[in-house]
């Protein structure tokens, strides 16, 4: 696959920064253009309007996402250590494309809830296929999806009160692994 040129690649990162920061109403065409250092034109000669702008963070992100997954259903940890640990990891590429998508999610862009949709099930079946049991991937799922939302806020108040305890969280997943099937009653 060619690599895309430097300016589009500037532009798709500016918007995706200005997603971020701003929100989706910040991340105008003229914002964006601004902050990537081209012009309105060049803006648009790479990318036709904001869906156009849109679609490309969306499949910039499954780049990211799909890697992610891989990496998880492979992790010698196990897929539920694996996504419970990297929930706890902030500001990276792959965080950064979530964030992305989730602030065109809630400005209404249909695709983006759909790819987070499809992520969280590419997650959940790939935490389901470690732990067997559709109660503990619940649990496991809603965890490290608290401990993000958690890490993501402004404060000190999980570094005071919890820093150090991830090990300690691991080791509750592997030992409710061993639990078994949760689901038979």
């Amino acid at each position: 696959m060619a690599r895309p040129p430097a300016a589009r690649g500037k532009v798709l990162d500016a918007y995706i920064s200005l997603l971020c920061e701003e929100g989706e109403r910040a991340a105008t065409l003229d914002a964006t253009a601004a902050r990537a250092g081209v012009s309105k034109g060049g803006l648009l000669y790479h990318f036709a309007s904001k869906d156009a702008l849109a679609d490309a963070v969306i499949e910039a992100a499954e780049v990211h996402i799909a890697r992610d997954v891989e990496a998880m259903c492979s992790a010698t940890e196990g897929g539920a250590a694996y996504f419970i640990r990297t929930s706890a990891e902030a500001d990276t590429e792959l965080d950064r494309h979530l964030v992305a998508l989730h602030r065109l999610a809630q400005a209404g862009v249909k695709n983006a809830t759909e790819k987070i949709e499809n992520t969280n099930e590419r997650w959940y079946r790939g935490i389901l296929d470690d732990v067997g049991s559709k109660d503990l991937a619940h649990l496991v799922m809603l965890t490290g999806e608290g401990l993000y939302a958690e890490l993501s806020l402004p404060g000190t108040w999980y570094q005071r009160n919890f820093d150090g305890e991830l090990d300690r969280l691991l080791q509750l997943v592997s030992n409710l692994k061993k639990l078994g099937n949760l689901n038979e009653h």
